[in-house]
């Protein structure tokens, strides 16, 4: 998932890196190639032993326009979940039969099983709850 980050560098110093969507979360970088990586365990390293699900990104006006941002440089940052343990469990719900065979008929059409398309369907959702 990608995520902006705030870079700023002052001279002879190492590159510092702050994370609007994980507030607590920052690193740095000697070198700007060295960023992605040093990002990555930063929120590994964060997020380990926790209860944690992956924020929903900001968008890059509301990041762009923060006091955070000023004189800084945005950069996207690819950060890998699979850290996270995402094996599935059986979860028992219920739901009127005409919903059923509605949610069955879009995801097949979607080449999706039910419950991908529901787990699909309520990450799509989360996404819009502020």
């Amino acid at each position: 998932m990608k995520y902006l980050a705030i870079i700023h560098k002052e001279a002879g110093s190492a590159y510092g890196v702050t994370l609007p969507d994980f507030p607590e979360v920052f690193s740095g970088a000697d070198n700007w190639e060295d960023l992605p990586a040093n990002i990555q365990e930063a929120v590994e390293l964060w997020a380990e032993g926790e209860e944690f699900e992956p924020p929903v990104p900001a968008s890059f006006e509301s990041v762009a326009q923060s006091e955070a941002a000023r004189d800084g440089i945005l950069m996207l940052a690819d950060i890998d979940f699979s850290f996270l343990e995402n094996r599935a469990v059986p979860v028992n719900i219920t739901m009127p039969v005409y919903l059923r065979r509605r949610i069955d008929k879009a995801a097949k059409a979607a080449g999706l099983t039910r419950s991908g398309f529901i787990a699909r369907a309520a990450q799509e959702a989360m996404r819009h709850i502020p």
